[in-house]
């Protein structure tokens, strides 16, 4: 089931885990006031099940500096070392990989019953605009796969993550890189996840 984007627990969700332990303690003490203790520590609840969701996932993320040093380390590697390690990565993840040879996609990946194109060669470019979107999309309708995935250590133009938001095309940058590869063991050391401080 999902959440609006701007409902309450949506909002909570994505702000830090202590927010929504301190909105549980304030609603605490507002239902205390007009029912038992018992009713008013069931309508916490939902706020430290959000809390916890939360928590979790902010453990999950990379500390900012740690993924500094994996993208500069990522940018330094050849292309036949990059792709060999999100070849890895995406055969830890429970994909079966094709290496293309040709064409926008690098891979192709296959898990689930659905197929998905990736293109991963434009790794090093600082900012990437909307063209190769347009033609790893193509690739895919073309492929008559049912996703793509882009793969990119640097930045994203507004215009292309406003691209890639209205056609579905899966951004894998950054920190999302980074724990990829550290999930897959395919970055010893450098890639290790981190937690934020």
């Amino acid at each position: 089931m999902l959440m609006a984007k701007r409902s309450l627990f949506a909002v909570l969700s994505r702000s830090p885990w202590w927010l929504s332990v301190l909105l549980a303690a304030g609603v605490f003490m507002l239902v205390r006031q007009f029912m038992p203790d018992y009713a008013a520590f069931a309508s916490t609840l939902p706020f430290l099940g959000i809390a916890g969701y939360a928590g979790w996932r902010q453990s999950r993320v990379p500390d900012p500096e740690r993924v500094a040093e994996a993208l500069t380390a990522l940018r330094a590697m050849s292309w036949q070392d990059f792709s060999e390690k999100m070849e890895t990565a995406f055969r830890s993840d429970g994909y079966a990989v094709a290496v293309l040879k040709r064409g926008a996609a690098d891979f192709e990946l296959k898990k689930g019953g659905r197929v998905a194109l990736a293109c991963c060669k434009r790794w090093k470019v600082a900012q990437t605009g909307i063209e190769p979107l347009r033609e790893l999309l193509l690739a895919k309708e073309a492929a008559e796969a049912q996703d793509c995935i882009y793969v990119a250590a640097g930045d994203l133009s507004q215009n292309a993550r406003q691209f890639a938001a209205e056609k579905k095309i899966q951004l894998l940058g950054e920190s999302e890189l980074v724990q990829l590869l550290a999930r897959s063991g395919a970055g010893a050391g450098k890639f290790a996840d981190a937690p934020r401080r």
